[in-house]
């Protein structure tokens, strides 16, 4: 168990970071670039979108230090120009298709999948988690990972993986029953638990079984796993403890360290995230409490956390700054990373004089 910190722990002073990642909706505007199938299926033709915008990411935002990668996944400094991105999807999506979902690119931002794809049939018709290997489209990127490995110049990065660190990535599965199974997850949490829990069960099972396939396919070490639990702050403490930490600690000791990702409030739920085994980081929105934080896993664990989405998109630098000056206050001077992710309709001026602001306080202590 992750063992609180007392709250006499000496303050010491680590740099908190800033990064910024660009999505698809940005890079379609500034470039006309359209996402479409075949970028996502194509790694050759998706390799040669990349290097443009990677080449554009780095002119024109050099002073954000930006990065082109999905939110919160792909890290800058494990990154180089051979790297060649292969089943580049969002991970429930991939599991989506493997079930009969309709992959559904957007020319102007993520791709998506038809919803509830299993909404409506019995979970006793769910196919063992490894006949999924079989299935054409994990059969495609296997051939894809060797034809990339084979040619010169070139480094692979398998299906769930989103930069040569190692880490994994991974929805979690209630985030991911609720894009299978619809809205009703959350009722069925009280009214069919039993049926819920199997169907978090299968998900947990087929995800580490992807994840090492395609470790195992391109030669990849797992290190971490990062866990997308986008919904599961949508759920009670009670629920959360007995359905998704288990999931957890599973996915923890078959595949490694994890770094979870809840991006609502989750205040309620850090009592929770301390008793799993093998959460080695955390990654939250902006309306967590730093402070709560802190007061439960202490000043030395890793945390990253994301700003507002109104406050990066209001244009307003000293709102965004008076929700920093907080959370530098309740960091006390632990591990931190401030992230976002660069959409269009946030104006990069704020940015910009934002960043200039947090450089100026992380080199003298004044803003």
């Amino acid at each position: 168990m992750n063992q609180t910190a007392s709250p006499a722990e000496p303050l010491h002073q680590t740099p908190v970071t800033l990064e910024t990642s660009v999505s698809k909706g940005f890079l379609n505007q500034a470039l006309g670039i359209a996402f479409d199938h075949g970028y996502y299926f194509d790694p050759i033709r998706r390799h040669e979108i990349d290097a443009r915008c990677h080449k554009f990411v780095e002119a024109e935002l050099e002073d954000l230090d930006a990065f082109y990668t999905e939110s919160n996944l792909g890290r800058k400094a494990h990154f180089d120009a051979r790297q060649v991105l292969v089943g580049g999807i969002q991970p429930n999506l991939i599991l989506g298709i493997l079930l009969g979902a309709e992959f559904i690119p957007a020319a102007a931002g993520d791709a998506d999948i038809t919803p509830a794809c299993w909404k409506d049939r019995p979970l006793e018709e769910l196919p063992r988690p490894e006949q999924l290997l079989e299935h054409p489209l994990v059969r495609m990127f296997d051939d894809q990972i060797r034809s990339v490995q084979q040619a010169d110049g070139l480094q692979v990065i398998p299906p769930f993986f989103w930069d040569a660190s190692g880490r994994a990535a991974i929805h979690g599965a209630i985030t991911t029953a609720q894009k299978f199974l619809g809205e009703q997850v959350f009722l069925d949490l009280l009214e069919e638990p039993h049926r819920v829990r199997d169907a978090m069960n299968w998900i947990t099972e087929a995800s580490i079984l992807l994840v090492r396939h395609f470790a195992g396919s391109a030669g990849m070490r797992i290190g971490e796993v990062h866990v997308g639990e986008c919904s599961s702050c949508m759920v009670g403490a009670a629920e959360w403890g007995s359905f998704v930490g288990p999931t957890l600690e599973r996915i923890g000791r078959e595949l490694g360290p994890v770094r979870l990702h809840s991006c609502g409030a989750s205040n309620h739920l850090l009592t929770h995230f301390q008793k799993v085994e093998g959460l080695r980081s955390l990654d939250v929105g902006g309306e967590t409490s730093l402070a709560r934080v802190r007061q439960a896993f202490g000043c030395y664990f890793p945390v990253s956390i994301a700003p507002p989405v109104k406050l990066l998109t209001g244009g307003s630098v000293e709102a965004l700054w008076e929700w920093t000056e907080l959370v530098l206050a309740e960091n006390r001077g632990g591990e931190l990373v401030i992230l976002y992710h660069l959409e269009p309709q946030y104006p990069l001026t704020t940015l910009r004089q934002w960043r200039e602001k947090l450089a100026r306080v992380a080199n003298n202590g004044k803003a």
